[in-house]
């Protein structure tokens, strides 16, 4: 007889494998719903039709696999951001982001504190903090760090896609008004054809994918036999701790030849969309009014950033490009940022790209900050 959690668990690799195939293609489609979510509503329906059948052995397996899956995947997400790197973005870039990172986390504590929201969403809002101050990766690293619940996330999931998707409409809109808007702050410069290479490594040969997964897991394997030691003597829990070491180690080992390991990028990629599998098949989303309203909070919050971020270019005098693309970089991570940088000059596509390396360094510890002090306001 075929075991139950081998049938679970090839069941999500399936979908997964196909939601990354997907990720790859260009279907118009795709622009409106990503494949991260329509894998997540995939797997989500199966679910809440009882083809998997939560028994002992299954929950057993997810267990098991997203706790050793999530440190191993962060581990080689940071690898390819070196630090080093983000130099060649100048003084500008570098307070542009640190700008929107700051109007971003501003903007979630208003609104915790205008619209009274109930400590609870706290476990939806500081995941959303962690993804648009960094990624998908970091909102799955936040939200196992505070323990959310797989139908919170389905809600974070849901107002990430859908309001990120709207805030990248209207930053190409405004991209022929960046004359305007440079008179407007007196932009103290123009945007200079700036090439930078970021390809640093991600395509050279290194000892295949063997070599990577023996290393994510090695690192999986450490932050969390350390985290239990950290646990009882200092702050936060076993979860938290080996989310902060596997970060911190992928940050170190972006030095190493390891970051030059040919599929590096993939065999994250494959990781993640294989943990969001898992989080969909335990979720259970009613599509209500509350939801509708989660996502106009998620659009009152990127207002109150892009307030901000007015002021901030009016008082710096900063470019429309710099603020927009610190913006993106923040809220759409590595996926968009490139996009809009192009449609602003095609050599300034690396820009970018490395402000959203910056952003994946910096959005779990950010965000877990945020989560403290909402826990403080609340």
């Amino acid at each position: 007889m075929i075991s139950s959690s081998l049938v679970y668990l090839s069941v999500l690799a399936l979908f997964s494998s196909l939601a990354l195939y997907l990720s790859k293609k260009e279907f118009k489609i795709l622009q409106y719903l990503p494949p991260i979510v329509l894998l997540y509503m995939s797997i989500m329906l199966l679910s809440s039709n009882g083809i998997f059948e939560m028994n002992e052995e299954i929950s057993t397996s997810y267990s098991t696999l997203k706790s050793n899956l999530l440190p191993a995947m962060l581990f080689l997400m940071l690898l390819p951001n070196k630090l080093t790197h983000l130099s060649k973005l100048g003084p500008k870039m570098l307070l542009s982001f640190l700008l929107a990172t700051l109007s971003l986390f501003v903007a979630f504590i208003l609104s915790f504190f205008l619209f009274s929201l109930p400590s609870s969403d706290i476990q939806i809002f500081a995941p959303l903090a962690g993804s648009w101050m960094g990624g998908t990766g970091n909102m799955l690293a936040v939200s196992a760090a505070l323990n959310t619940s797989e139908s919170a996330i389905g809600i974070t999931l849901f107002m990430d896609s859908i309001d990120y998707s709207l805030w990248l409409m209207f930053l190409l809109l405004l991209v022929p008004l960046a004359s305007r808007f440079n008179l407007f702050t007196k932009a103290n410069d123009s945007i200079k054809d700036i090439h930078i290479d970021t390809n640093c490594a991600l395509h050279f040969s290194y000892k295949g994918y063997s070599y990577l997964l023996l290393s994510a897991m090695a690192v999986s394997l450490f932050s969390q036999v350390f985290a239990q030691y950290l646990a009882q003597y200092l702050f936060a829990s076993i979860t938290t701790w080996s989310v902060l070491l596997a970060s911190v180690l992928g940050v170190l080992f972006s030095f190493s030849p390891l970051a030059k390991s040919k599929g590096l990028q993939g065999t994250a990629n494959a990781m993640l969309y294989l943990l969001i599998a898992l989080i969909a098949s335990r979720a259970n989303i009613e599509f209500n009014l509350n939801l509708l309203n989660y996502l106009l909070l998620g659009l009152f919050i990127l207002c109150i950033h892009g307030l901000f971020m007015v002021i901030f270019a009016k008082i710096f005098k900063l470019d429309l490009f710099s603020i927009s693309v610190a913006s993106l970089a923040n809220i759409g991570g590595i996926a968009s940022a490139p996009i809009l940088s192009a449609a602003y000059a095609q050599s300034l596509v690396g820009i970018g790209v490395l402000m959203a390396s910056l952003g994946y360094i910096l959005g779990t510890f950010v965000a877990l900050f945020l989560a403290e002090v909402l826990t403080w306001i609340v």
